[in-house]
């Protein structure tokens, strides 16, 4: 007797499909929420929040610089994330107004970066995928460079770990200790333009600081140590990814967004629920 083969239809296709996109999106999720966690918990601890902001706008121009020369878009988006961060470390530490600066930078990189897009012959691209993110549309090769990006990143932060943490508590103690606060700076800089260029697939230029600051907020209250923060931020991250894209599945929202409004709905809750802390 001959066992006939079920043939695949069209639904069981379509079944397929969705988990197979869907494994993709909450694995570049969890795996941005890896970088993401602990270096959010140095750029909270530092008051870092509008140097996240300036260097995470500035991946717009670095996406018209990669289409211009033809370079991987996530190489483009590292080069100007890092040039900026560069230039906001190099004004701080010759004592800059920070705030003004960083809304100056920031905003004026987000629009030289609109406006040079325009510029790019034969380039007809929907921005708001740069501007917004869309983990929906991650392939493998973008799940690749997310995990990557992420593993070089806490590879960093647990290789200098205890000298970043002794430089952000007090510079002096940095100083009496044989540290260079300038160099550790420096690792936070090269950090954050990594997970600056791995992340703007999964949220978007506008959302990247969101998701590096609100989660390590909802840990600080959760955590009694440093490390404790770090993981919790790790974690919140993850539920706000995975939460994010079950929103945006339900109630057909964006899902880089949604995944904002997650770690928000979290952090409110945290807050809700202890004193806050200076």
């Amino acid at each position: 007797m001959t066992t006939r083969m079920p043939i695949p239809t069209p639904m069981l296709m379509t079944i397929a499909m969705l988990d197979d996109f869907l494994t993709r999106a909450a694995l570049a999720g969890v795996g941005l929420s890896l970088a993401t966690g602990p270096l959010g918990s140095f750029v909270v601890w530092r008051r870092m929040a509008y140097f996240g902001d300036a260097t995470a706008h500035a991946a717009i121009l670095g996406v018209a610089l990669a289409l211009a020369s033809d370079l991987p878009i996530g190489f483009g988006i590292m080069v100007v994330a890092l040039a900026m961060a560069v230039t906001v470390a190099t004004l701080a530490a010759k004592g800059w107004a920070m705030d003004t600066t960083l809304g100056v930078l920031a905003h004026s990189a987000l629009a030289f970066g609109l406006v040079a897009v325009s510029f790019v012959p034969g380039v007809r691209t929907d921005l708001s995928a740069w501007l917004f993110g869309d983990i929906l549309a991650v392939s493998r090769g973008d799940l690749a460079f997310v995990w990557g990006g992420a593993i070089v990143v806490l590879g960093l932060l647990a290789w200098r770990w205890q000298a970043l943490l002794t430089a952000t508590l007090n510079e002096d103690l940095a100083h009496a200790s044989g540290l260079n606060p300038d160099r550790e700076r420096l690792a936070l800089t090269v950090a954050l333009a990594i997970v600056v260029a791995v992340a703007i697939k999964v949220v978007g230029a506008l959302l990247i600081a969101a998701m590096l600051i609100i989660p390590a907020a909802a840990a600080r209250s959760l955590s009694r140590t440093p490390e404790a923060m770090a993981v919790f931020a790790i974690g919140i991250g993850a539920v706000s990814a995975l939460g994010g894209l079950y929103l945006s599945l339900w109630q057909d929202t964006p899902a880089g967004p949604s995944i904002i409004v997650i770690a928000a709905g979290i952090f409110a809750v945290t807050a809700a629920l202890s004193r806050p802390r200076a």
